[in-house]
C-alpha cells in the first residue's frame, strides 16, 4: 500500500504520495487550510482515494531538536486526525513522524535550481517540501 506524507503549516499542507511500490514520493497537491476538520476531513480523503496506509507528517522541530510553537500544532493535528481515521473506520492507517528540520530551505533550493519563478516557487514550496519529508521517510525505511 502506499503512504502519504505531509506538510503540515499554518495556511496550506503539502501532499505528496508514494508509488505503489514505496521507493518514489510524488507531489500531488497543497492543501489551502480552512480548519482543522476539514483539514483533516481532506487529508482522509486523500488517504482513500490513493489507498494508503501509512500517512508521515512532517516534524518541525527546532534545530537544537527541542519543540517549536509549530510542532505544538503539529502534534494537536495528528491527534485530530487518529482520532477521525479511528471513528471512520480507518483505524488501521497508522501515522507516523518524520523530523522535517531544514526540508523547506532543502525544497526552495530544488526549486531555485528548477530555475522556478518567486511566485511560483511559493505555489509549490509546500508540496515540495512534503516530497522530501516522504522521500525521507521511504529511504529509511528501504535502507
Amino acid at each position: 500500500m502506499k503512504k502519504i506524507g505531509l506538510d503540515v503549516g499554518d495556511k496550506t499542507i503539502g501532499v505528496a504520495v508514494s508509488d505503489a511500490l514505496n521507493i518514489t514520493a510524488q507531489g500531488i497537491m497543497t492543501i489551502e487550510r480552512v480548519g482543522i476538520k476539514k483539514d483533516t476531513t481532506a487529508v482522509m480523503d486523500l488517504i482513500r482515494e490513493y489507498d494508503c496506509d501509512t500517512v508521515v507528517i512532517g516534524l518541525p522541530k527546532k534545530l537544537d531538536g527541542t519543540d517549536s510553537p509549530q510542532t505544538e500544532k503539529v502534534y494537536e493535528f495528528k491527534t485530530k486526525l487518529e482520532n477521525k481515521l479511528r471513528s471512520s473506520g480507518l483505524g488501521d492507517v497508522s501515522i507516523e513522524y518524520y523530523d522535517e528540520r531544514l526540508t523547506t530551505v532543502m525544497a526552495e533550493k530544488v526549486l531555485i535550481e528548477a530555475d522556478l519563478s518567486r511566485k511560483r516557487r511559493k505555489e509549490v514550496i509546500d508540496k515540495q517540501a512534503a516530497v522530501i519529508i516522504l522521500q525521507g521517510y521511504l529511504d529509511s525505511h528501504h535502507a
